[in-house]
């Protein structure tokens, strides 16, 4: 399916997935890839989109690139969260549609799943109940991206996969105090404190939520052999099978960082849903599974943090 000479685009290839994917790619053999950069393709205009599929006609595309953010990000820019996202998805998909892509891989997003999904969540979850009001947004423009795979699957007779990671981290992760995610939030507070000498950090709700954690690398890693072995439009978790509270990731955290400060937890912050695992049978059964443990995840992250390795706006 994937010759080492075929057309790749990667969309979002300067992102924390896109640029583990090129890393992927590249150490795999494949030489023909596309990136442009924000400034060079704005995926949210149809006529710079259509004109780039018509001018490159990419065989594979990767469409890793989205408009992403913690908790706080989501909930105060929804409008933001769920029209990028969706213009976005839209625009590439139907390129890829018109100009004869032979396979396309979505990235999707744990947080399609409702809010109070029974754990793990397994992939015919979605759309079962309510989804988490603090991303509402993201996840539904997410869901969009998976239904319109699907539909132009069953309409037209592509082959376009979505794939649903858990929680991402690793090198090229935003670490920016007001948009990031919870783990890269966690490295660059305790490592400000540390700095600093601040005898405390302050974080957000009750640390009672639990999260499962994948190293981007090994997303990639992944997303290359699911579009490699899968087909169709049955959606794919990705993750480790394994979780962990908040509190305790900020333990491991601190520990990497090596903050010997106190941890508070202001318990007027939401916490968001109150779990999210992925039951990834599926993808075990196919024969993929994680290699990077948290803990060596978190000295690499933070090792790439250390020697300027990161993104931070």
């Amino acid at each position: 399916m994937m010759g080492r000479e075929a057309k790749i685009y990667v969309a979002g290839h300067r992102g924390l997935v896109g640029s583990a994917l090129v890393r992927r790619l590249e150490r795999a053999g494949f030489g023909n890839l596309i990136l442009r950069t924000r400034s060079e393709l704005d995926l949210r205009s149809q006529s710079e989109v259509r004109a780039f599929f018509e001018a490159e006609r990419p065989e594979i595309v990767f469409l890793a690139a989205a408009k992403v953010g913690g908790i706080h990000a989501n909930d105060a820019f929804p409008a933001d969260f769920i029209y990028e996202n969706l213009i976005v998805e839209a625009n590439v998909i139907h390129e890829s549609w018109r100009n004869g892509v032979r396979k396309l891989l979505f990235l999707g997003s744990s947080c399609i799943y409702p809010k109070l999904a029974p754990q793990p969540m397994a992939e015919d979850a979605l759309l079962t109940s309510e989804l988490e009001p603090t991303n509402e947004a993201y996840a539904v423009a997410k869901i969009a991206g998976i239904k319109l795979c699907q539909s132009y699957n069953r309409q037209y007779g592509t082959n376009f996969i979505s794939v649903m990671p858990t929680n991402l981290y690793g090198p090229g992760d935003n670490f920016g105090l007001e948009n990031s995610h919870v783990l890269p939030a966690l490295i660059r507070r305790m490592h400000d404190a540390k700095r600093t000498g601040a005898p405390s950090v302050t974080l957000w709700g009750t640390g009672t939520p639990r999260r499962e954690f994948l190293y981007v690398d090994d997303l990639a890693d992944a997303c290359l052999f699911l579009m490699e072995r899968h087909d169709g439009s049955r959606i794919v978790n990705v993750g480790t099978g394994a979780d962990l509270t908040i509190r305790d990731l900020a333990l491991k955290v601190r520990d990497v960082v090596g903050y010997e400060g106190e941890l508070l937890w202001d318990r007027s912050r939401p916490d968001g849903t109150p779990r999210k695992l992925l039951d990834v049978s599926f993808l075990h059964g196919l024969g993929w599974r994680h290699s990077t443990e948290l803990e060596e995840g978190l000295r690499r992250t933070y090792a790439a943090f250390l020697s300027g390795g990161v993104r931070d706006f």
